[in-house]
């Protein structure tokens, strides 16, 4: 559900041996019609069995942007889909996917895919995949997707503390994502840059904080150097989608952890700064304005 870049990724690696369907619309829905094109750490052509509503399923893996959320969880009450997997950013989806399905699990990924135009997708790095229950048990579903994403080549494991692992993946984020969105650079730039560097330590210091107080004991700086140098040729989601103009996950990324040090009584002076300027960016998106469109996805 949500056949963009991470979704079409997945979905290739899936139909190789299992009966996949894309739920896509619009211009890739189209595009996907014709067939997905993978480029990158791999090159093919496969004809996919794409619609533009969702259908009944043993297992659905949710990808759509956060934002989208509520009203996918509302449309696939309709149906029966299964065992319901969000593979999102941010924090929060898996609640709201929660107020109207039964069995949902909680997934963070690694693994990096750009959408190069519509229909076609760049494979950029190979990851892991964390599957679990977010009330920490390792459930049979569990172990069942996992057995799937494995049997397709995909790095997956069963993980006991996937709640941890999505702060984590969070908090790494906005220090990455927010910076490559306004900068309009790849991830490696980052480290790359000394002063963006130090931007980017900044924000991750301030998300480590928060973690603690949580109660989730976190050293993180040698895992966003890790994370930088693996992807450094990947464009984050969030770059990708302010260069399509489209809205962005900030509000689930940085915006989340603002909220939760906010309860915690803890200040957070550069995420609310990184929060604020994607905000501007989004503005110039939602205005029209020629400076922030970008040319790289051809209608």
């Amino acid at each position: 559900m949500g056949a963009g870049a991470l979704g079409c990724l997945y979905g290739y690696f899936l139909s190789k041996r299992y009966d996949v369907v894309f739920v896509a619309r619009g211009k890739q829905f189209e595009a996907l019609k014709r067939g997905l094109k993978v480029t990158g750490l791999i090159q093919d052509f496969v004809k996919v069995n794409v619609v533009d509503k969702p259908c009944d399923a043993d297992v659905t893996f949710v990808t759509v942007k956060s934002y989208d959320t509520e009203n996918v969880a509302r449309t696939l009450a309709n149906v029966d889909c299964g065992v319901v997997v969000s593979l999102q950013n941010g924090i929060g989806n898996e609640e709201i996917l929660m107020k109207y399905l039964e069995k949902v699990l909680g997934g963070v990924t690694t693994y990096a895919s750009n959408l190069v135009d519509y229909g076609w997708i760049e494979f950029a790095g190979v990851g892991e995949t964390f599957i679990g229950e977010m009330s920490g048990e390792i459930s049979e579903d569990v172990v069942n997707v996992v057995e799937i994403l494995r049997s397709c080549g995909i790095n997956a494991t069963a993980v006991d503390d996937i709640v941890r692992m999505k702060w984590i993946k969070t908090v790494i984020n906005s220090a990455v994502n927010p910076i490559t969105a306004i900068l309009r650079v790849r991830n490696g730039v980052i480290v790359d840059i000394k002063e963006l560097w130090n931007l980017a330590l900044s924000v991750l210091r301030e998300g480590e904080d928060v973690l603690r107080a949580m109660g989730f004991d976190v050293k993180l700086e040698d895992v966003l150097r890790d994370v930088l140098v693996k992807t450094a040729k990947n464009k984050s989601s969030m770059l990708q989608d302010v260069e399509r103009g489209k809205r962005t996950e900030i509000d689930f990324i940085n915006g989340a952890i603002i909220r939760k040090a906010e309860k915690l009584g803890i200040d957070v002076p550069y995420n609310k700064a990184l929060y604020s300027l994607v905000k501007g960016v989004e503005y110039g998106l939602v205005e029209g304005h020629s400076s922030f469109r970008s040319t790289n996805i051809r209608a």
